[in-house]
């Protein structure tokens, strides 16, 4: 007892005192179903590839792929994000693979479709930089910059086929203007209504995809500033995020998650649809390669990582740990 009797009167710490106490006070929980697998799947490969700068990832193939997804589903993860990367001998200045409907991507989906129905959300990228030869996000006009317009209708006919394919998400990253609008017409018109669309709405122009670059094999050179968000802006995000709910997005995005954790606040508190966050490439990245270091703590930095994505506001969280993390929530690790 100190001379200042029952002083301090409020003592937060009480709600600390064991691990049974914390966990009945948590005002933020992670669950396996908040959860979506990012995978890459790639063409003409016969076993998996190990991708350098994302321990523990590789580009999938046919197979391989099929067996992640039916991992996931174990694990309880509500979706898988597919990214196509298809053979370098295919890609054009248009990224006509990325249309074909016998393309990587496509022939994926279907692959995923057939094992696992509708008992994991199949999501799509919908974006053509993994298909250009370029490795920009659109089609280039004649000064070599990414035409709007012009990109849309490819947007338009890329939903279609994946549409055809069975996908239940497509996901349009390519920051284009009109794109959602575009994309909804596009498959409002061929009777695939219920094919929901994830907008990548606050899709920053950042530094943390480098990895990503490597895991689709991007041919790109030089940036994407022109069509993706500036770091330094906020409010521009509130009106992509008008923008796309007024074309018709049913989920909205924010990319990257950890550096943009602001942005994803403010966009939670503002909208009544679901939001998500794609935890990318590099925040994956940064933690392995501490972790391997022995700097950090491997498992605790993941979940903290993740915790504070979902406490900022997301309800669903893209991330490449997304079944490992499942699985140990559903243990209750």
């Amino acid at each position: 007892m100190n001379s200042y009797g029952s002083f301090p009167g409020a003592r937060p710490r009480r709600l600390r005192t064991t691990p049974v106490m914390r966990r009945m006070v948590a005002e933020t929980r992670l669950h396996p179903a908040d959860l979506i697998l990012p995978a890459f799947v790639r063409e003409g490969i016969t076993e998996p590839v190990p991708i350098g700068a994302m321990p523990g990832v590789v580009q999938h193939t046919r197979d391989t792929l099929r067996k992640a997804a039916v991992e996931a589903l174990e694990a309880g993860v509500s979706g898988i994000m597919l990214f196509g990367v298809p053979e370098d001998a295919k890609k054009d200045a248009a990224g006509t693979a990325g249309t074909d409907p016998d393309g990587i991507l496509q022939v994926a989906i279907r692959d995923v479709r057939s094992e696992v129905g509708d008992d994991l959300v199949i999501m799509s990228d919908l974006c053509l930089d993994e298909f250009t030869d370029h490795g920009h996000c659109g089609v280039l006009d004649a000064d070599g910059r990414v035409d709007n317009d012009a990109t849309l209708e490819r947007y338009a006919e890329m939903a279609q086929v994946q549409a055809d394919a069975g996908v239940h998400v497509v996901g349009p990253s390519g920051m284009m203007d009109g794109q959602v609008g575009v994309v909804r017409d596009a498959l409002d018109t061929i009777g695939k209504e219920d094919v929901a669309i994830l907008a990548y709405t606050a899709k920053y122009s950042s530094a943390f995809y480098g990895p990503f670059r490597e895991a689709v094999g991007s041919s790109l050179k030089g940036d994407r500033k022109t069509y993706q968000q500036d770091p330094a802006n906020l409010r521009e995000s509130m009106r992509e995020l008008a923008l796309d709910l007024e074309e018709g997005a049913d989920m909205v995005m924010v990319k990257p998650a950890g550096p943009y954790l602001d942005v994803l606040a403010k966009v939670a508190a503002a909208v009544d649809v679901p939001v998500a966050a794609y935890q990318i490439s590099g925040e994956y990245a940064m933690v392995e390669a501490a972790a391997e270091k022995g700097w950090i703590d491997r498992d605790k930095a993941i979940l903290e990582s993740l915790t504070g994505i979902r406490r900022a506001g997301a309800q669903m969280i893209l991330t490449y740990w997304a079944t490992e993390v499942a699985r140990k929530l559903g243990r209750g690790d």
